[in-house]
């Protein structure tokens, strides 16, 4: 074979039809190679960093690393203080994206710079003071031997070693200091789990004589709105309603109206199946709880010629034409009905509270 032969051997195919590669690794399509054809370019010589031959230097990143560690402390306490402090219906103007709640935006903001000084920290931390000496490490079996354990063992000293924490008592107290109290909101939040309920879930505030007041008329302060009298609601039609007491329930209202919410449905009395729910209503005027036994969203979409009442959220279906009972959905429990009547001026009003707990169930509740 000529010297011109042997080179296209080289680049081209060979006698078995292979294509072949020169020194520099051209050639064309798949290539079978014997052995590894990468060539391991080793790793670069270390520079040192400024920190690692100025002394003043690695002070004043240390310095920095435990402002960090201190401020992400220092954000964890004010975070529990705000929770504590900054009332629920605060409400802040925050450009751009306005109106938030004060307590949830100095929350969210004093946890999000604790996380952030904390991890900025460590990783100033390890970018300027701990070794960055690179070395390869060969790969081994899987399973662990004795030898391996100790020579883990020893990584890990000589990790805490190289990373000067014992030499550097300012960042090792610091950064203690951050890491026993990041926890404590944890604990501080577990305040609002008691007292225990007791029979609060049972009970709302509805109560012999409560008038029924038409969401639709309640003013935007939520301290005044009008009466249901019978007339006003229609075959068909459907009102949402609340208490009397959620007017004047102030920062009480959310957990008041979480529970006491309800609709006013009227039908024809010849549609009611069940005869307590026509003895519990006025006229063919029904009222329901609005809080799905489910998961507790709000019922409100509801089909006038069937009287079901549909969940959005989970597409639970509730008659109401038969106490409010399920027919569809992951709901376990009918729709607690509310006893209604009228009193002396003609408004609609309870005949006391619901005879059943409303909304989902909880595990006290037996």
């Amino acid at each position: 074979m000529t010297a011109e032969e042997t080179n296209l051997t080289e680049l081209g195919h060979d006698e078995h039809g292979a294509v072949a590669v020169d020194e520099h690794g051209h050639g064309h399509g798949a290539v079978e190679v014997a052995g590894d054809p990468f060539t391991d370019p080793g790793l670069e010589p270390h520079a040192p960093r400024v920190t690692d031959i100025d002394e003043k230097a690695a002070k004043k990143a240390e310095r920095q690393v435990a402002l960090l560690f201190l401020l992400s402390a220092a954000c964890t306490i004010a975070f529990m203080v705000a929770y504590t402090e900054i009332p629920k219906t605060a409400i802040v103007d925050f450009f751009p994206i306005g109106a938030v709640s004060a307590s949830n935006f100095a929350l969210g903001t004093l946890l999000g710079v604790a996380l952030f000084s904390l991890g900025a920290g460590a990783i100033y931390w390890a970018r300027t003071l701990m070794t960055d000496v690179e070395f390869p490490q060969e790969r081994h079996p899987l399973a662990s031997d004795p030898q391996t354990r100790a020579e883990a063992i020893a990584e890990f000293q000589q990790g805490v070693e190289d990373s000067g924490i014992k030499r550097r008592p300012l960042i090792r107290r610091t950064l203690l200091l951050s890491l026993t109290v990041l926890p404590l909101p944890a604990l501080w939040i577990l305040r609002d789990l008691g007292p225990l309920p007791e029979n609060t879930l049972r009970h709302t505030a509805w109560k012999a004589g409560e008038r029924i007041i038409n969401d639709n008329t309640v003013s935007l302060d939520g301290t005044t709105g009008q009466g249901v009298k019978p007339e006003d609601v229609t075959i068909g039609s459907l009102v949402s309603a609340r208490p009397q007491a959620a007017l004047s329930a102030g920062e009480d209202f959310n957990d008041l109206i979480a529970k006491s919410a309800v609709l006013l449905v009227r039908m024809d009395p010849a549609d009611i199946k069940s005869q307590q729910e026509r003895d519990w209503g006025y006229q063919g005027i029904v009222a329901f709880s609005k809080i799905c036994t489910h998961v507790g969203c709000p019922v409100a979409l509801y089909e006038q010629q069937t009287h079901h009442m549909l969940c959005p959220c989970h597409q639970s279906t509730f008659d109401l034409s038969e106490d409010g009972k399920v027919i569809f959905g992951p709901a376990a429990r009918s729709l607690p009905q509310l006893p209604i009547t009228v009193d002396a001026d003609g408004y609609l009003v309870a005949q006391r509270d619901f005879d059943a707990p409303v909304g989902p169930s909880f595990w006290e509740r037996g």
